[in-house]
């Protein structure tokens, strides 16, 4: 890592359920900085590397069929980055990993030791651990000289007190980690470190950052700390999400289980895949579409999200002891102003007032001249963070 400023490429890889986001990075001395994209998108074979390089965009066709390893797929990947990149060194991969556990506060060098770690936490992640697993190994395979490193979505919230990370069922059950963990810990430390450089009278208040996706979460930031967040021991938890539930009534899952005859898998694929956005609509997951729709059921999905997103602020502003900002981030959160302005509309109690022009161009700051609370849009950039966390191992 002593060459020139571009001499050196930092892959990310971002996995999905059914999509791997893939970061470019060149390691420049100033810190990594993006010099292209890529996705795969695993739902639709035959499989597709969508690359965006040097103000190109382009779709590489890939022979690999998918497979439970991901080997072919991502030989496959690799081998047309080196060749599509000579001139430079592919030096090392950053990996965004949905759950730490108890163990891993921080990034860290994958050896075979911490991949098995990582693996034994998947069943408190069994959708998105897997996945993130697999791309490890499969790496390793292909480049087995090549570092990787891991950085958790959970760790960014181990500041949290046991107060608040602790549920109210038997003490040995936080021993055996069943407990609240937080996730889009990535997202939230972009959008902490972000505040602090644009905005450092607000960043060092009490500020309510909404993670709005097809995941979602909120997160409460106290000087740019986590002290609490909605998603808790799992990605179900909090406001309603895309295809995926949020908080919900645990005699409900009883009653599935007792008394409709559900069986632990059909439960699982309904409060996953199947509620959320698309579950009270019965239209789609996607809020761009329930928006341009006149039937009633979509309002109300709608109705429903930006109401739950409002609860939820008010009671991590109690957990923050009052409210100096609100940021609005990813992809809902950053290009819905009709949400945006629902759910603060539900917060005008607590002085949140937006200002319906700077709104509808989702500008940086959406407040109106009348409240009492900032109100922001900021980008998020997951991707990043893994790439400098990344770069900060490697130089250890």
């Amino acid at each position: 890592m002593n060459k020139g400023a571009d001499d050196h490429i930092l892959l990310t890889f971002n996995p999905g359920s059914s999509t791997i986001k893939l970061g470019i990075y060149a390691l420049a001395a100033e810190g990594p900085h993006r010099v292209g994209a890529g996705m795969i998108d695993l739902r639709h074979p035959p499989f597709k590397l969508h690359i965006s390089h040097g103000g190109q965009t382009t779709d590489i066709p890939l022979a690999a069929v998918h497979s439970d390893d991901l080997r072919a797929l991502i030989e496959e990947t690799l081998g047309w980055l080196a060749r599509h990149f000579p001139a430079v060194e592919i030096t090392a991969i950053g990996h965004r990993v949905v759950h730490g556990g108890d163990r891993f506060v921080g990034p860290v060098l994958v050896s075979d030791e911490v991949l098995d770690a990582i693996e034994r936490l998947t069943p408190l992640a069994p959708l998105h651990q897997p996945q993130s697993v697999r791309l490890m190994r499969a790496i390793k395979h292909v480049w087995p000289d090549r570092p990787q490193v891991a950085s958790f979505d959970t760790a960014f919230h181990r500041s949290q007190s046991d107060l608040v990370r602790r549920f109210a069922l038997p003490r040995d059950l936080f021993d055996e980690g069943i407990k609240r963990y937080g996730f889009h810990g990535l997202s939230y430390k972009y959008i902490a470190g972000r505040l602090a450089r644009e905005v450092p009278e607000i960043a060092g208040g009490r500020v309510v950052a909404a993670h709005l996706g097809s995941g979602a979460s909120l997160c409460a930031l106290d000087n740019g700390v986590s002290r609490d967040t909605t998603m808790g021991f799992s990605t179900l938890d909090g406001i309603p999400m895309a295809t995926r539930c949020g908080a919900l009534d645990p005699g409900v899952i009883l009653h599935l289980l007792q008394q409709r005859g559900l069986d632990a898998g059909a439960v699982e694929d309904m409060l996953y895949r199947r509620s959320g956005l698309l579950g009270i609509s019965g239209i789609s997951a996607d809020s761009r579409d329930l928006a341009a729709s006149d039937a009633p059921q979509a309002r109300e999905a709608l109705d429903l999200f930006a109401f739950h997103i409002a609860k939820q602020m008010a009671a991590l502003a109690t957990t923050l002891g009052g409210l100096d900002g609100l940021v609005f981030t990813a992809g809902i959160g950053e290009h819905q102003p009709a949400v945006r302005e629902t759910v603060c509309r539900h917060l005008a109690w607590l002085g949140v007032a937006v200002d319906p022009e700077a709104n509808a161009v989702d500008a940086t700051r959406i407040e109106a001249d009348s409240s009492k609370v900032a109100v922001l849009v900021l980008p998020t950039d997951e991707e990043q963070v893994i790439a400098e966390e990344a770069r900060a191992v490697l130089r250890q």
